[in-house]
Order: structure tokens, then sequence, then C-alpha cells
């Protein structure tokens, strides 16, 4: 059974964002100028509280994993503040981000992508320890076999190969390697979507789990709304790159406010016929596109003359 939040809201967050943008340049042409933006987040705001999961939904295409990897600064941003336990992270080098990063870890969607083919399961897990060291010899391998049975599996998985593994066995893995240097923000980037629906439970339950035995918070991506509202206990709707609603799982789910969110719990499938509201609002409409053209104001410099039939900018 889901818990409560006992984390106070008079507390400073965890995370805090404000005003964050993160653009893409699209350059064409002969010289490769910038003639189009990606605006994939446009001045966001929100706080994740510690011990909290924050849900993040909305369509494919509206930004969510380009948030969550703004966070992290694996896509850098444009412009606005990420401030983590109160610390400003934007503008950082990447040494200065490195005792960040040991607190801010990353689930993807695709878990036989983030796992290299080529490493056991043992190494997989124990890379991120020895990177920042952690921990080595003997006090390495404890820590990674528990870890490994943290996420249930056991000693025989210690030596095979990602390949070896089924969906479900590989995001397990991937957990297991987050959770090895004791994070304190998990981002979860639709870290069960490929999964079918009792093997998404089980991963769905182990996260509960170890987000109520070690204090971890989240935040969820995802566009399964029934899996969201499983997890999260705050809840942001994110429409093309904003962030449109956001409150705590009933209100959103009981009463939403705005059209996209009503459109997105509308579209959710319904088994049975009769219990189909017939008011409810579909996504029947395309998603606005995020591209958007540049416009450039001419730049006037001044001429130099060389010769008589020759002349040259200045800042030739």
């Amino acid at each position: 059974m889901k818990t409560d939040m006992t984390t106070s809201q008079s507390e400073e967050p965890l995370v805090s964002i404000n005003d964050l943008v993160t653009r893409f340049d699209i350059r064409s042409g002969v010289f490769r100028r910038v003639s189009e933006r990606v605006h994939a987040v446009e001045k966001v705001s929100l706080n994740i509280a510690k011990g909290e999961t924050l849900g993040l939904v909305g369509e494919s295409g509206c930004g969510k994993s380009t948030l969550g990897r703004s966070i992290l600064q694996l896509d850098k941003p444009t412009s606005g503040s990420v401030k983590f336990e109160g610390v400003e992270t934007l503008g950082l080098s990447y040494e200065e981000m490195r005792p960040f990063r040991k607190q801010m870890q990353m689930i993807f969607q695709d878990p036989f992508g983030s796992l290299n083919p080529r490493m056991a399961v043992a190494q997989a897990i124990a890379e991120p320890m020895v990177i920042n060291g952690v921990a080595k010899g003997k006090e390495l391998r404890e820590r990674v076999l528990e870890l490994l049975e943290r996420v249930e599996l056991g000693r025989e998985h210690l030596a095979r190969y990602p390949h070896a593994f089924s969906g479900g066995q590989r995001q397990r893995i991937c957990i297991a390697r987050a959770l090895g240097l004791n994070p304190k923000l998990i981002i979860a980037d639709e870290s069960v979507a490929a999964l079918d629906v009792t093997i998404q439970a089980q991963v769905i339950n182990l996260m509960m789990d170890l987000q109520a035995e070690f204090g971890i918070s989240f935040l969820f991506i995802s566009h399964d709304m029934a899996v969201v509202e499983r997890i999260a206990h705050r809840v942001a709707v994110m429409y093309i790159g904003e962030i449109v609603e956001i409150g705590d799982r009933r209100s959103i789910f009981k009463n939403p406010q705005h059209s996209y969110t009503k459109k997105l719990l509308g579209s959710v499938p319904i088994a049975d016929p009769r219990k189909r509201p017939e008011n409810r609002q579909l996504m029947i409409d395309e998603i606005p596109s995020v591209i958007r053209p540049v416009d450039f104001e001419p730049v006037h410099l001044p001429m130099r003359k060389v010769s008589e039939n020759h002349f040259v900018r200045e800042e030739e």
C-alpha cells in the first residue's frame, strides 16, 4: 500500500528549479547557420522535496526527458536556475559538478542500451563506485552483492552479461547501479515503459520500498497516468515545454483544472465501456511543434579600404 509523504512542506526542497530553459539550435544551409531553434524546456519552475516522488507526465515530445537531463546537465540548459540542497549547480564545471552527480542518478528508459554489453553485471554495478572512489577490493565486492540482492537478484547473476537477462531484470540491474553511490535523487525516465504490466508492478513496488528505506527522492517521468497515480506524491503536467498544472496526486486525478490535463486523463484506456464517462475529453489534435524560426537582426560592420577596388570588414 502506498505510504503518504512525511516530509514537511516548510523544509527546504532537495531540488529547486526556477525559470529553466533548454533550447537546441538547428543548423541548415551551406554555412550551417542557425535557422531554427527547438524550445524543449521553457521557463519551468518546480521543487522536489526530500523523500518525495514527483510524477512528470505529458505526451511524447513535450520535453519531459530533456527536463530530467537538464537537471543533471546531461543536456546543457540555456538559462535558469537548478539548486540542489540550496546550492546553484548551473554554470559549474565538470569537476565542480562531480560531487553533485554522486547525489543525483538517472535510470534510463532502455535498460539494455544503458548497460555496456561487454561488462558483466558485477562490473556494471561496481563502475560508478570505482570511478568515484567509494569502495574497492573486498568492500566493493560485498557492496555489489548487497545491491544485487536488494533488487532481488542473486550471486549467480554476478558474472552474467546484459543479453542473458529479461527486460525487467536489466532494469533491476540499472536500479542497483544507481543506488551504488547512495544518491538523494533518482530521475527515472520512462523506466517501466518497455516492461509488461506484471514486471512494471514489481519494479514500481521495488522503487517505493527503496524510497521508504533510504528516503530517496524520485522524479518519475512517464506518459502512463495509471503508473504515475500509483507511485507519485505530486504530479506535474508538461505541455510543449511548459508546466501547465502541478498539484498533489488526488487533486490532479480527481479534479484537474487545465484542459490538457483533462485530455490526458480522458485518454487513459478503460476496458469496461459502461464505466467510460460520456463527457470525457480526448486527445484528437496534434501537439504543436516546439521548433520556432530564429530571427536575426542584420549586423552592419564598418568597411576598411584596402585598395582602390577592394574593401574588407573591420573584423577581418
